[in-house]
């Protein structure tokens, strides 16, 4: 792969970034979170939950990450700067979801997020998406920074305190805080029927096309303690952690085993999911070989 040189002030829009404090964080969800998702009725069985258990006891030591997921404009100057096509432009196409599922889509990128076929271009202030490790890797080397640990995203996400918190604001759910299915739905919901047609409205109308928002359109009501926005639901965020279990979870699907070890760590949730998925805890896994969608994005972090 190509190396590039770092960013210059002018090459890159400025982003505000947060230091955060070192501290000792309990990693993933504690049990009562798994008896809520349980009563919650939610789409999705509690196994695919389990590789958030059991907690795990992590130093994090102090580091810096940016407020905000890294936009449209900022990729753009990186890309214009350093003459750098993603995984995506590459190979032609990315993932999109269609009707049903996912689909391999022709054209489909950063600068064409529904496909070739639709007349769509992402404003420049939306996160960049369709995203792939090596993309990220790259545009964080060449902004002198790197891809948070899984460890850095959650304890920016929860804050400081000891205690634990569902979302970044707080344990009490509110759909005006956070891009997620549930503000476009008008109203939260459980179910995966009501989410697939609500979907599928939104593709005849539109074609495919991601419901990304400006980055901190929800700040400072959906920030986290730190002032950190966006860390629930907007795009999925690549972390530089790869996949693996906390400790023994015998419950644990097999879907999600047979990529421990394999996958890279992904945090956030995105606009396309319901609030189950953008919890603060809440782990996605991702092929660092070149899985890339219209929903993943990233962020930076820095050593101090």
């Amino acid at each position: 792969m190509a190396t590039y040189g770092e960013a210059t002030p002018s090459s890159v829009e400025a982003d505000e970034s947060v230091l955060i404090d070192g501290a000792a964080l309990q990693l993933g969800s504690p049990e009562w979170v798994m008896e809520w998702l349980e009563e919650q009725e939610q789409p999705l069985p509690t196994p695919w939950f389990r590789d958030e258990t059991p907690q795990t006891l992590v130093e994090v030591a102090p580091f810096v990450i940016d407020r905000h997921p890294v936009t449209v404009g900022q990729y753009a100057a990186f890309a214009e700067d350093t003459g750098y096509e993603t995984v995506a432009e590459r190979r032609g196409w990315s993932l999109v979801y269609g009707v049903d599922y996912w689909q391999q889509t022709p054209g489909a990128s950063w600068r064409r997020p529904a496909g070739s076929e639709v007349d769509y271009a992402p404003p420049e202030d939306h996160p960049v998406v369709h995203i792939a490790v090596e993309d990220a890797d790259t545009f964080a080397a060449w902004a002198g920074k790197r891809l948070p640990t899984e460890a850095e995203w959650e304890l920016a996400a929860r804050g400081p305190d000891p205690g634990y918190r569902l979302w970044p604001w707080g344990d009490e759910w509110s759909r005006e805080r956070a891009n997620t299915a549930d503000l476009w739905l008008g109203r939260s919901t459980h179910s995966a029927v009501e989410w697939r047609a609500w979907w599928r409205e939104h593709q005849r109308d539109r074609g495919p096309v991601p419901l990304t928002t400006p980055v901190g359109s929800f700040s400072p009501h959906g920030d986290s303690p730190y002032g950190v926005a966006d860390m629930a639901g907007n795009v999925y965020e690549w972390t530089s952690s790869p996949s693996r279990l906390y400790g023994p979870s015998p419950d644990c699907d097999d879907s999600l085993l047979s990529v421990m070890g394999r996958y890279r760590v992904v945090r956030g949730g995105s606009w396309m999911n319901l609030r189950f998925q953008t919890r603060t805890s809440e782990r996605l896994h991702g092929d660092p070989t070149g899985w890339a969608c219209f929903a993943t994005g990233f962020r930076c972090a820095r050593d101090l």
